[in-house]
Parts: structure tokens; sequence; C-alpha cells
């Protein structure tokens, strides 16, 4: 039988006429992740019914067992088809024809390899009746079941020897299935295989290395730990929660959703379990969360709405709990589930028997778990379960959708212990986080995040008429002009995207003064995708004056100028004796490898916080950026990372106002440093200018020296550099106000156009 290249473990489940190329496989794992962590226990189950399961090596034969082959089928030896079918047919009588033919076969053509690599006829023999003692004592139990339609499986855990290896591959050959479990990787096994000619190496991207805890013996424990768990839960209920999977993500209209459009599996309840955290627009998100449970109360959706906390269980809501000392979790679990009574709905008492159960289970496993702590946790579950439900359920019927809103996000972990217990019963839970500044400790693997850029205060949610904020007719037509306008459409409203990169051009030196005053959008290689934008920008130097002509040199200059052009000339401009007010606190701003942003706003030396709140998200990862391509050298060998917090957080006014008024679509700012003399940039220099780069700006050296006066530390050739003309020396700065933009002709000039 041939052996067929595995494309996805599920395949190994697969019937033999199922297969693609009707064909055995026989893989090897050297890494794993959940989803494969979850095959193998099926494939464990699947062996331990019908197949082999070996953990750890093969036995050699003792002396009992080659007593016993010796007894039945004496010591002869001959290497020939018709010797072993006979052999076969007496050892083990249970083989069909052709079975016996297919591992007959086998054995022949392995034995037949081992004589081609110089194995001498008594090491033959050896492995002939080693292999002979195995099939018997070990897979015999498999040998009448090779090639079914329904293939044997071999599970093998641990560092396989060439003998057993060469076993393996004779049952894989005859018609079994065979997978190795390789813990320690694929070192070992390359001894044995060094061509990869008997199995193939299962790859994935999302493998990693095999917990050291993952064994074999464990995952018996965990299925025995399984049966268990399976008497806490009694009658398991008739639905699944379908939670998330149906939404389209824009919440607001997937909670309005009637029951029936969710979906139509009749054994699944669809719900939705979400965290909207921060405001889309300020003006209008009271407005949106009244009218929200304004339509829900009158759809007679059951509608629940807590604000800013749960209120504790009550001594007298705690008393009505019954409890006792547990031993272990099992105990806990079982007993204190007998609290949840729901006698309007049986099927709704299985569904929190159920969540309870799971939740517990998951928490007791947690490292640092009393048994005392998680009773105290799972009473204050009963207790709400029990204060709330009649709000949320009354008669339930499926497949009816409750919805429980909880303004402020959940404050501890026993809130967000409740808000997941909700999102696994038939319940809409939507968490409103509108305040930034303000932390919600809600986690969990179906939780749905939804985050918006602007902050708002809410202490409570809006179900009076009084406590909104209407916008006006007005108001909305603008909003509607606004998509019809500038979705698609080439167009941009002022400040329309709160997200910009950089990337900067590869002119030749002709096109700079056609970019340099042009409006970001009309710049080649610009675009927009969802809310960032890309912005091609200038980065380059300007060596030498062309055709030595000063005041054509300084002409050029001043042409680039722009109201939104600021002028250096003074080199350095910063240096590391700077007042600098953010310098004492940069190693508090940048730690792990991570800039703190939440903490650099927050603090009193923080001196961008008048800035509009985008732009100074903008200028963080910017510098977080900076940091992490290493642009600047030395970073993260002798603490340059500090330096570059401090200089990037400690910009002069003329640049802020710069930025404050930076629009991503529209003209950049832009910086000019004429550097006529000696002088290099400092690193504060260096920081400065790569980080307004990465932040947007267009940035021109000229440089009529041709020296190497900026390039000292930055860590690539960032700049592109542009030779236009003859290399001048010991220039004088202009007063750019006196430089006239049409300087007479030079000497040059006048012959060349003399002799036109």
């Amino acid at each position: 039988m041939v052996r067929a290249k595995l494309e996805n473990l599920e395949d190994y489940f697969l019937d033999l006429g199922q297969r693609r190329d009707k064909g055995v496989y026989f893989c090897r794992l050297n890494g794993c992740d959940q989803r494969v962590q979850d095959l193998i226990r099926r494939y464990y189950e699947t062996a331990r019914v019908s197949g082999v399961i070996i953990e750890g090596r093969l036995p050699n034969p003792d002396n009992n067992q080659l007593a016993y082959y010796n007894e039945i089928m004496g010591m002869d030896f001959q290497l020939n088809m018709g010797f072993l079918l006979t052999s076969l047919k007496k050892w083990l009588p249970r083989m069909n024809d052709t079975q016996r033919n297919h591992v007959a076969a086998s054995i022949y053509d392995t034995l037949m390899d081992l004589k081609k690599a110089g194995k001498n006829d008594m090491m033959l023999k050896n492995a002939y009746i080693k292999f002979m003692c195995w099939l018997y004592y070990k897979f015999e139990r498999i040998v009448n079941r090779l090639g079914d339609e329904k293939l044997p499986k071999i599970l093998y855990e641990g560092s396989v020897s060439l003998y057993e290896l060469l076993l393996l591959r004779v049952l894989s050959l005859a018609g079994c299935d065979v997978l190795l479990l390789q813990y320690q990787g694929d070192e070992a096994y390359q001894k044995a295989d060094p061509g990869n000619v008997f199995s193939d190496a299962y790859t994935d991207p999302g493998l990693a290395p095999f917990p050291p805890a993952f064994s074999l013996k464990q995952l018996r424990q965990d299925l025995q730990d399984a049966m268990e768990q399976a008497r806490l839960y009694g009658t398991p209920p008739k639905f699944v929660n379908c939670t998330n999977a149906w939404i389209s993500g824009k919440i607001l209209e997937d909670v309005r959703q009637d029951f029936p459009s969710r979906g139509t599996d009749p054994n699944l309840f669809y719900n939705c379990f979400c965290r909207i955290s921060g405001v889309e627009d300020k003006l209008t998100y009271q407005n949106e969360l009244y009218q929200l449970q304004l339509e829900l109360r009158t759809a007679k959706r059951r509608l629940v709405i807590v604000n800013e906390t749960i209120p504790p269980p009550t001594m007298e809501e705690i008393a009505q709990v019954r409890r006792r000392n547990y031993q272990d979790l099992k105990q806990l679990v079982l007993d204190l589930s007998t609290n949840i009574q729901y006698t309007a709905s049986q099927e709704l008492q299985r569904l929190m028997n159920r969540a309870f159960v799971d939740l517990i289970l998951e928490e007791g496993k947690k490292a640092g778990s009393s048994l005392n702590r998680l009773t105290n946790r799972a009473v204050y579950l009963l207790c709400w379960l029990k204060r709330y439900q009649q709000s949320l359920f009354g008669s339930w019927n499926y497949p009816e959708i409750a919805a429980f809103f909880y303004l402020g996000g959940c404050k501890n972990e026993n809130e967000a212990l409740f808000c997941r217990l909700l999102a696994r019963l038939p319940v809409d839970v939507l968490v409103f986080a509108p305040n930034l500044n303000q932390s919600c400790c809600l986690e969990d693997p179906l939780l749905y995040l939804v985050n918006h850029p602007l902050s708002l205060p809410v202490t409570k949610y809006p179900e009076e008429d009084a406590e909104l904020r209407i916008g006006t007719a007005a108001y909305h037509a603008e909003r509607d002009l606004d998509a019809l306008m500038y979705q698609d459409t080439g167009l941009y409203r002022n400040q329309q995207y709160a997200k910009a990169a950089s990337v900067s051009l590869q002119t030749i030196y002709e096109e700079i003064s056609i970019l340099w005053d042009q409006e970001l959008k009309y710049r080649p290689s610009f675009h927009t995708t969802e809310d960032t934008v890309t912005m091609p920008v200038i980065f380059s130097k300007v060596s030498g004056v062309k055709d030595g002509a000063v005041p054509a040199y300084w002409a050029s200059i001043k042409s680039l100028l722009t109201p939104d052009t600021i002028l250096i000339s003074s080199i350095p401009q910063r240096s590391s004796t700077d007042p600098n007010p953010v310098k004492p606190y940069a190693t508090e701003f940048f730690r792990n490898g991570r800039l703190q942003k939440g903490k650099i706003k927050a603090h009193k030396a923080y001196p961008y916080g008048f800035l509009r709140e985008a732009m100074q998200d903008h200028l963080l990862d910017k510098l977080q950026l900076l940091i992490e391509q290493k642009l600047i050298r030395g970073t993260f060998e002798n603490g340059t990372e500090y330096t570059i917090v401090s200089t990037a957080l400690n910009l002069d006014k003329p640049l802020l106002r710069m930025v404050q008024k930076f629009d991503f679509t529209k003209k950049n700012p832009k910086l000019i440093y004429l550097i006529a003399g000696e002088t290099v940039l400092s690193l504060e220099d260096s920081i400065q200018a790569a980080f307004l780069n990465l932040v947007g700006f267009d940035i021109l050296f000229f440089v009529p020296t041709g020296y190497q006066c900026i390039e000292k530390h930055f860590n690539t050739s960032l700049v592109e550099e542009h030779q236009i003309g003859d290399y001048l020396y010991d220039l004088q700065v202009p007063d750019f106000d006196a430089v006239s933009s049409h300087p007479r002709p030079s000497w040059r000039e006048k012959l060349f156009k003399r002799g036109t």
C-alpha cells in the first residue's frame, strides 16, 4: 500500500476510500498547538479502540518469548517470499491472504534493504525474529485489520530506534496509519532515517515545541478527568451558545436583530458578547444608547441595565446559598451547583448549570486558586444569577435572547466572571466603557472588542430622554453629506484620518521643487486604507552647488521657504546640554522595549498634552517605531533609546504648532537644514530629523561642501543624496529676505546663452 502525503491531520480519520491517494499516512509530530493537541487526543482514543499505543520503546523479545517462538516456528530463516508467507500463516493465522501478502512483501523489502546496506545473514535473521515477536506480542490485535476501510492506528511516543522504525514501516506499507510523537524534536529520528524515506514531518507555521508536561500519560489523566467532569454537569442541555460567530461587527445593529435572522441551527442560540471601549462620536453617543434600549424595550426584549458597578450580594442573598466546607474542587462544584434552580425552564436551568460548572472548573485550575477564595467567588455568581434571572429570562422560550448592558466596565474579577457566565446563556452581554481613563478587567476568549478613539466620561446609561444630547437636522445632514463626499472619492475632509505612515520618496533633484509645495494626496504613492494614510515624504541631502552659481543656489533654496517650512542654518541646533524637562523621566517612559504611553500621557512632565489627542497618539506611535527600527546608532546598546525618548518628547514650540495643524492628506510641514561649514549634526539633531521624517515632515539637507555632516548617527542610509554640482566652501548664509528670486546670470550662463 502506498504512503500518501498528509495535508491535514484531520485526514487521519478519513476512511481509506475517502482519501485522495487511497494510501496510508506515516507522519511525525515535532511540535503542537491547541488544535494539534486536540487531534492527538482524538487519535489516541481511536488507537486505544482499534490500534496500538506505544509509550517508550518496544522491548526486545525476552527469553520466554524467544523460547515460545522457537517451539512453534523453529529457528530456520530464508529470505524469500515463500518462506515468509508460510511462516506468517502459521505464526499469525488471523490474517487473510491479502494482508499476509502485504506484510510478507513489506518484510521482504525491508530485509533486502538491510542486506544491501551490508547486513549479514545472521543480522537479517535476528531482525526477522525480532519483527515476528513484536508482531505477535504487540501488534497481533491489528494484523487482521490491516488495509481495512477503517485503517488501524499506531501511536508511538518517544525517540524511535532503527528496528522499531523498520517494523512500523512494514505495518504502514501493509495498511496501517502511524503517528510518531517526538517531544525532543527530529534529531534522533534523522539518525535512523536521514533521507526522510519512511515518514513525513508534519509542519505548520503555528506549531510550537511540545509543552514540558505533555505526554500520553497526562493525556490519559485528562481524559479521565473529563469523564469525571461529565458527571458534574448532569443531563446536558439541548442548546449550545453560538456567541459572536454570526455578528457583522456593527454591534449596536447586531444586538437589534430579531432572533430568527441571527441563525437557523435549531441546536444553537445566537447571542453576542462585546465590550465597546471609547466613543466614536461624543455628540451622538448617549443618543445612540438611548435609542438602543428604547428599541429593545419596544420589541419586548428583556433588558437589564447596570451602571458603574454590579451591587455586591447582600447578607440576605449570601445566606440563601447552601454551602459547606469542601475537600477538593469537584466536591465544591457538585455541591454549589445544586443551588441553581429555575423551575420556569428546565432547559435554562441546565444551561445555567453548564456555564457555572465550566467557569468554576476553569477558575479552579488557575495558579494560586484556593478553595476558600473560589467558594466566595462561586457564591457571588450564584447570588447575582438568582438576583437577575427573573428579569432576564422570565418564562424563557427558545430562541429568545435577553440583554444585559453594563456601563462602566468590570471593576473586579467577580464582576468579570458574572459577565462571562451570562455570555454563555441566552443573553446579549454588552459592556460599555466610554471613559478610556477607566480600565476594565474583563477578558474572555469569546469577547468581541470594539475600540473607538475618543473618551467620554459617562456614569449613567441614558434611559430617560432628559439625559440626551440629540443632533439637529442640519448636523445629521452634514454627516450624510460627509459620507457621500469623503468616502472613496479622492476628497478628504479636514483631519479625516487619525493614523498615518510615511514613506520616503526616491526622486531626481529636479523633482524636489515640483513636489515640495504639493499636497500629499497629489504625490506618487499616496493612498489610504481604512483608517490609515500612506504619506510620501522627502528626506534628502543636496550636495554641492549647481554650476558653482552661488546666487542661483541661494535663490533655489529661497523658493522652497514656504509658510510651512522652518530653516535651520546653525548646526548643531540641539545638544545634550540643552534644558530638557523630560530627560529625568526617560527611563520610566520606556521599559521592557515598550513605550509606556499611558504613563507618559498622565505624567506631569509630559509636554504634548495640549495637542489634539489623535496627534499625540501619532507622535508616540512614531517614537516607538523610531526605537524599534533602530534607525539611530547605539539604540539598545548604550542607552541611546532613552536619549531618543527625551529628545522626541521635547520638540520646540514652532515645530509643535506645525504638528498640531498637520493634516495627513494636505501639505505637510517641512524642515530645511543649511550646513555651509564643517559642523555635523549632533545626536539630538539626528534623532529629531529621523523622528520628524516618520511623523511626516519633508526634510532637506543643503550641504554645499558635500561633507559627511549628517550621517554620523544614522544606522542606515536613511537620506537620499543628490550630487548637483561643485563643492564650495566658506559660504556665508545670507539673509534670505534680501535674496533675489531671479539672480543675475553667471558668466557661464551668459557665455552659453551668447553661444546660442
